[in-house]
């Protein structure tokens, strides 16, 4: 998820002591194989002139790390959909690491949709991926699955007032055999009532057999 004209203009006048203000990235390509877990690096532009997407933040490197040690019968045949992708970063290295039988999903709101087919084309990835935009709240389009095997969701827990919509979002997706794998940073308090909520609404379970965890776990970051 991107920030709205609405978030960019100061119309929620978030404090910037809660959202520090970050000095913009120069536009480049990075690449990364997670500790050479991918033989394949996954090439990834980063560009934060259309927001804060754009950029690659610590719990998507953590969740995408964690998912291709996974063995490839969890995405055998399943249909997967990334919310708030930003510039795809989860999405596309499970493409990289792992046959899809169906198309991978990556979505996020107008500002990010042409980073997001950027980084597919960079990776060579457009029979098997697909970007669409999708804004929280609203019905999902009509290429996404109704209610997909597997949702990925990494850092978009961070604008509060945009909760209820992602959380509705989540609601309109999530199906009886739907997984979704879910990651954040805790930065206020806010934050863990977001997941207090999710937890009335779904079965949700903490990752432990991630053998990074006690890492991650030190900065914050909740899988």
């Amino acid at each position: 998820m991107t920030l709205s004209d609405d978030e960019s203009n100061g119309v929620f006048d978030i404090d910037e002591e809660l959202v520090p203000v970050r000095e913009l990235k120069q536009a480049g390509v990075m690449e990364v194989t997670f500790d050479g877990l991918l033989s394949t690096p996954l090439r990834l532009e980063e560009d934060l002139k259309k927001g804060c997407g754009g950029m690659l933040w610590p719990a998507g490197m953590v969740m995408a790390k964690y998912l291709i040690r996974q063995d490839k019968e969890l995405f055998k045949d399943k249909t997967i959909v990334e919310l708030g992708a930003g510039g795809g970063l989860v999405g596309l290295a499970v493409a990289l690491g792992f046959h899809l039988d169906h198309p991978l999903h990556l979505t996020d709101q107008i500002p990010m949709l042409a980073l997001m087919e950027r980084n597919i084309a960079l990776n060579n990835l457009q029979p098997q991926v697909k970007a669409s935009i999708y804004d929280w709240g609203e019905p999902a389009p009509e290429a996404i699955p109704q209610h997909p095997d597997i949702i990925l969701a990494a850092e978009c827990v961070y604008f509060e007032p945009a909760f209820p919509l992602l959380q509705q979002t989540m609601k309109d997706l999530i199906g009886p055999n739907t997984i979704c794998y879910f990651c954040f940073k805790k930065r206020r308090r806010a934050d863990m009532n977001f997941v207090k909520v999710m937890k009335k609404m779904f079965l949700v379970e903490p990752v432990e057999d991630d053998p990074d965890k006690p890492s991650w776990s030190r900065e914050n970051l909740h899988l």
